[in-house]
Formats: structure tokens, C-alpha cells, sequence
């Protein structure tokens, strides 16, 4: 039996019956969830726990907010900043924790907001506006929608996942002031509508997610390239996300490692699925492990357990959060623990206290 303790917390939408953020207990005999309590927040439509394990950021609808995580896992509310700009949607700190970064879907605003040494959130640091019109045809993607922010390979920068541009522009930071200078632009495919970026936990290979394209698309982006300047990062695979055919009924979701960094998981709504890859530790490049039917409707975020064989799943159309077992070597995943009802989930965070 593993003897840690974890928490999850899950940021749902409150237009109806929900009221914030959800506490879950992590049952580690089966690793499935029971629900403690709900902290009262407006729209908390993502979390993220600080580096240190000490404190929890929230969207909310007036900017972000900031709790310290008490020892068995409870929220103690701090206090709540502006960011500069419209409801973000995405959150992401330094190493350090020196700054917090938020995206901004409405805007196209990347916010950098200071971080104080008891946790709370100081004032705004940067904020900057992406520009431009996308070559979509699709008129809900032709402005700037940032919809990811991530810290770079080499800590220095973060990648600012750009939907409405098809672009993921690379940003350096000056931790002196907070401020951002923009230092590359990786150019995704026309169209692909790119939404999430994540990093190999080596620091080694780059994984773009494109809920248009449904497609992985793998850079190698190492430390060292990081400080040549320009066209730093090169494609090194496309991969689809679905089945041949299904490409114009699926909209790939959500993207985790699992914590061992051997196996990368993907979700597609509209067909909602999830797809396990093999990672080569070695190239970074993918192969399809199983591709399976999910439950409920619009897998919209995942999180892959500390075990590495179990993952949560949000359905957040069906108001729902469903648990599965993966098998690696038999190739398949199946549910683990009876569905928990949860009204538009949207994002969840899983923490080891």
C-alpha cells in the first residue's frame, strides 16, 4: 500500500449547482477519489499548486486567486488580484515561484503577476497582447486566444500557447522585474488550432497538442538550443490523435505524461476518446500504445495518477469525473470506481501533502 498522501482539486464551472473548487481524498488502495469538501469560488476554471507544495492558484472570474494549502489538504483563502485583463483560462509559476503567469483566452493577454513570500499574489509585474489575425477559416479562431502558458526546457522563458495564430511564441523572462521579451516563435500548422504544450520531464523534447489538426506534434528543444537565438525548436513528429476518418468529428482536449514520463495521454472530445502513447525516452518520439472509447462527454481535462497506471478523467459536458486502470501490457484501460457526479468539471490538479 503506498503510504503517501494525496489530494485532488478540481476547478469546475459554478453557472449552476457548483460553487468552486472540489477537495477530493486520493483513495491510493484503488486510486480512486472521495470527495471532502467545496471551497467557494467564482469560476475556478483552472488550479495550480506552487512549486513548493505550499500554496494553490485559482482562475476567478475577477482575476486570480491564492489559498496556502494546510496540512490535510484544505484551502485557506489569501487574497485575490486583478490581472490586467479579461478572465484567463490557464496557469503556470516559475521554479521558484517567483512569478505567476496566466493566459488569456478572451484577450490574447499573457499576465505576469508577482508572487509574495507568504503566497499571496502581488501586483501585476507584465502583461502583454498578442496581435495579428490567423489564416483560419474558422471565425471563432482568427484572434489571438492564448490558451496554454509553460515554463521553457531551460527555466529562463515560457511558451505562450497562441490557438488563434497557430503559433506558440517563446518568451524570456528578466526575473529582476517580471518583465517578458519576446525571443521565438514556433509556427504550428495552419489551422491546427494549437492548445496545449507540455514538456518531456528529462527537459529534452517539446509536445504541442492541436485541437483542430488532432495531431502531437513533437520538438526537440534542448537547453542548449535555448541560447542560439532563432528557430530553436524542430518538428521532429506529427501523430494523430485519432483513428483515420474521425479527424472532422474530434477536437483533441487535454495532454498528460504519465509522472515517469513513459507514456503520453491525450484526449479528443466530439468522439471522446483517449489515446496512450509509448515514449521513446531516448528520440522523444510517439507510438500508438491503445486508442479506447471514454465515457461521458467532453473528456475536456486528464491527470494521470502518481502510480503511473491509473488516470482521472473530466467529463465536462455529462458533469462528471470517471477513473480508469491502465493495462500497458495488454494494451487497454477500464474503469476502476464508479463515476462521481460534479457539475462541469474543468481542470484538476492532483497534490502530495
Amino acid at each position: 500500500m503506498n503510504k503517501d498522501r494525496y489530494v485532488a482539486y478540481v476547478g469546475t464551472y459554478t453557472h449552476g449547482s457548483s460553487v468552486g473548487i472540489h477537495i477530493f481524498d486520493v483513495d491510493t488502495e484503488n486510486w480512486s477519489l472521495v470527495e471532502r469538501k467545496v471551497v467557494p469560488i467564482n469560476n475556478p476554471s483552472d488550479v495550480l499548486v506552487s512549486n513548493n507544495g505550499k500554496y494553490l492558484y485559482a482562475i476567478a472570474d475577477l482575476g486570480v486567486n491564492a489559498y496556502k494549502i494546510l496540512e490535510d489538504g484544505d484551502l485557506e483563502f489569501l487574497n485575490s488580484r486583478w490581472t490586467g485583463g479579461m478572465r484567463g483560462c490557464y496557469l503556470e509559476t516559475d521554479p521558484e515561484d517567483r512569478y505567476l503567469f496566466v493566459a488569456g483566452y478572451h484577450d490574447g493577454r499573457v499576465s505576469v503577476m508577482h508572487l509574495k513570500e507568504d503566497g499571496s499574489v502581488g501586483e501585476i509585474a507584465d502583461g502583454i497582447f498578442h496581435k495579428g489575425i490567423g489564416l483560419s477559416i474558422t471565425d471563432r479562431r482568427s484572434m489571438p486566444h492564448v490558451t496554454c502558458v509553460k515554463m521553457t526546457p531551460d527555466s529562463k522563458g515560457i511558451f505562450a500557447v497562441d490557438s488563434g495564430l497557430d503559433q506558440v511564441k517563446v518568451y524570456d523572462i528578466d526575473y529582476s522585474t517580471g518583465k517578458l521579451r519576446l525571443n521565438d516563435i514556433i509556427r504550428c500548422e495552419l489551422d491546427s488550432g494549437p492548445r496545449m504544450v507540455r514538456v518531456d520531464n528529462q527537459n529534452k523534447f517539446l509536445y504541442v497538442l492541436g485541437e483542430m489538426s488532432n495531431r502531437v506534434c513533437v520538438y526537440e528543444g534542448t537547453p542548449d538550443k535555448l541560447s542560439k537565438g532563432k528557430d530553436q525548436f524542430e518538428c521532429i513528429q506529427k501523430i494523430s490523435t485519432v483513428e483515420e476518418g474521425d479527424e472532422r468529428l474530434a477536437a483533441a482536449s487535454g495532454i498528460e505524461f504519465s509522472n515517469d514520463g513513459k507514456h503520453l495521454f491525450v484526449t479528443n472530445a466530439g468522439i471522446n476518446s483517449v489515446i496512450v502513447y509509448d515514449v521513446d525516452r531516448t528520440t522523444g518520439l510517439l507510438t500508438k500504445l491503445c486508442h479506447i472509447k471514454s465515457s461521458g462527454d467532453y473528456p475536456k481535462a486528464i491527470a494521470v495518477m502518481p502510480d503511473n497506471e491509473h488516470f482521472v478523467v473530466l467529463s465536462h459536458n455529462t458533469n462528471e469525473i470517471f477513473m480508469y486502470h491502465m493495462n500497458y501490457e495488454n494494451k487497454y484501460f477500464l474503469m476502476n470506481a464508479k463515476p462521481i457526479r460534479i457539475e462541469q468539471p474543468n481542470s484538476i490538479y492532483i497534490h502530495k501533502l
